[in-house]
């Protein structure tokens, strides 16, 4: 689940450092409808897709971080979960059930923003500043 979080950084990091007029990784639906950026492409070491109310970043060795904006927070699902823990060097299929065990054990760090989704607590994006090295 960390992992999730720290590669969720990572990409966040790479898409604001592509495109500074993201302010907050949510920013991306705006520029992508309006053109200013395409809706795929490539964001240093990634490369996003805009979707619905989302983004999709797949980074170094294929791994996938997926997101979706409520209102400008960004949050996921174990959907997501899944798919990240699918797509690592050494997979990972966790269940519902590990999944919700995992989120409930990170009360401190991840916050449950809509039954059954959640963001990185304490920021205004769901992630930017977020400290998860003791957690």
């Amino acid at each position: 689940m960390l992992a999730f979080v720290s590669d969720l950084g990572a990409a966040g990091s790479a898409m604001r450092e592509a495109f500074p007029a993201l302010e907050r990784l949510a920013d991306v639906l705006v520029l992508a409808r309006s053109a200013r950026i395409g809706r795929s492409g490539e964001a240093g070491r990634y490369s996003y897709l805009v979707h619905g109310r989302g983004c999709r970043m797949i980074g170094p060795g294929g791994v996938d971080v997926d997101v979706d904006f409520f209102g400008g927070v960004m949050a996921f699902d174990f959907w997501r979960l899944r798919c990240y823990g699918q797509s690592l060097p050494t997979p990972v299929d966790l269940t519902t059930e590990e999944l919700r065990a995992a989120v409930e054990s990170l009360k401190d760090v991840l916050a449950e923003v809509s039954p059954g989704w959640f963001t990185v607590s304490g920021t205004h994006d769901g992630l930017a500043g977020a400290d998860v090295s003791g957690a």
